[in-house]
């Protein structure tokens, strides 16, 4: 009889596909099951990326750990982004755990769990070279009707906060033919909006073509037919073309959102971060994407409390969001990461500090987005409806609303629906972060 097996997901939407790629790599030797307490096996899949998601990881695998004693659980593995980074520390300090798999080749981890029938396996891949393929299979989490698609692995970016190429290696490009062929196989299971990420999407081909194919693949895709929404994650600013505004633009299926992670708006801060971009450059871009693409939303993250900034310089990042609006906005206090050059520069702000300015960025944010909002009362938006939650009312999400990150739309319709259809929906009511319309049908 085949014992049963979960996979617990945790951090980005990339942490998510190589969740649903383990899931389906064990669907022929156990059975995968999405409640950990019916589970014999459990794989924490980790984020290591900031002390906050650090902390999140340590503490889901205790709770797992501890499933060992009161549940059916016989075994707990952990992978991803924390395993591949501090591996020898979390077989030390949990000795409970039967294996830590570094985040390398993930057709190795049934032969792993195998091995350890009789003793605790470590894996580690110094040199990240694995990059997933559309002829391995998956088990998508999320609903049937939206799937990420991962088009590259690691990064060359080197920002100087991140630890993500030492724990993901350098930027790897997925083969355009691979991309689309899995692309066709998750319209064929009724997938109609496609989520695209990687580390950097923007830099899409780079490395395997010599030439930034982002505007091209987005063009391939528009070309299956059953996909009608397309959405763009993680497009660094400094390579955004004219070619992928132009396309964004033109091509219908293309969401009319672009997630766009700027980081700061003071130079100095972003020299210091290893940016390639100053915050004259972002304005231009985003007054740019503004003209050209009428209605777009645009989504950014931003970081407070890096090492040495004065408070002139983090007023230079309010004075930015007042100038240049964003519909959407995510703020991270800043983390000082282990072997990253901000880690190690002296002039590291105060936590609290840190802290007090997210907030204070947050609450200007809530305020600049309600504005935003408020314009879009009466206009027509496209909504892809998610969940029916009484007779003909739905949530779902607009155009300008990516899963999880972002805000929700209620509608109101007068016909029978089912998730994943997509209809124009009439804007009525807003707050800073969700609407509320009716469905014109």
């Amino acid at each position: 009889m085949k014992k049963k097996v979960a996979v617990i997901n945790l951090g980005c939407p990339k942490n998510q596909v190589d969740s649903e790629v383990i899931s389906g790599l064990l669907a022929d030797r156990f059975i995968n099951t999405f409640n950990p307490e019916e589970a014999n096996i459990i794989i924490v899949n980790t984020c290591g990326f900031i002390e906050e998601a650090k902390a999140e990881s340590i503490e889901m695998i205790c709770e797992m750990i501890q499933l060992k004693s009161v549940g059916k659980c016989e075994k707990v593995f952990v992978t991803g982004c924390l395993a591949q980074r501090y591996g020898e520390e979390l077989l030390k300090e949990i000795p409970e755990l039967d294996g830590v798999l570094g985040d390398g080749d993930l057709q190795r981890i049934p032969l792993e769990i195998e091995n350890a029938r009789h003793q605790r396996v470590h894996t580690f891949s110094k040199q990240q070279d694995f990059i997933y393929s559309h002829a391995m299979p998956r088990v998508r989490f999320g609903p049937s009707f939206s799937a990420y698609l991962k088009i590259a692995e690691g990064c060359d970016n080197r920002c100087s906060y991140c630890a993500i190429p030492m724990i993901k290696g350098k930027y790897r490009s997925r083969p355009i033919e691979s991309i689309l062929a899995e692309a066709k196989k998750l319209a064929s299971e009724g997938v109609k909006e496609i989520i695209l990420v990687a580390q950097d999407t923007t830099r899409f081909g780079i490395d395997l073509y010599g030439k930034f194919c982002l505007p091209g693949l987005l063009h391939e895709l528009a070309q299956i037919e059953d996909i009608r929404w397309i959405r763009l994650m993680y497009c660094y600013p400094d390579v955004f073309s004219d070619e992928l505004i132009e396309i964004i633009a033109k091509e219908p299926k293309i969401c009319k959102y672009v997630d766009l992670p700027l980081q700061h708006a003071d130079n100095k801060i972003l020299a210091k971060m290893n940016r390639r971009n100053t915050a004259e450059e972002a304005e231009i871009l985003i007054n740019k994407l503004r003209t050209s693409i009428p209605g777009i939303f645009i989504r950014s993250t931003f970081i407070t409390g890096f090492p040495g900034e004065t408070e002139e310089q983090f007023a230079k990042m309010l004075q930015f969001i007042r100038q240049v609006p964003l519909d959407r906005l995510g703020v991270f206090a800043y983390s000082q990461e282990e072997n990253t050059p901000a880690g190690m520069m002296e002039d590291q702000i105060p936590t609290e500090v840190r802290e007090e300015r997210k907030n204070v960025m947050m609450s200007l944010q809530a305020e600049l987005a309600s504005e935003l909002q408020q314009r879009r009362i009466g206009q027509t938006l496209q909504v892809i409806l998610e969940e029916e939650v009484a007779k003909n009312k739905w949530v779902g999400r607009s155009e300008g609303d990516a899963p999880e990150i972002d805000g929700q739309i209620y509608v109101t319709v007068q016909h029978e629906h089912s998730p994943g259809d997509i209809l124009h929906v009439r804007i009525l009511q807003v707050d800073s972060y969700d609407m509320q319309g009716e469905g014109l049908e």
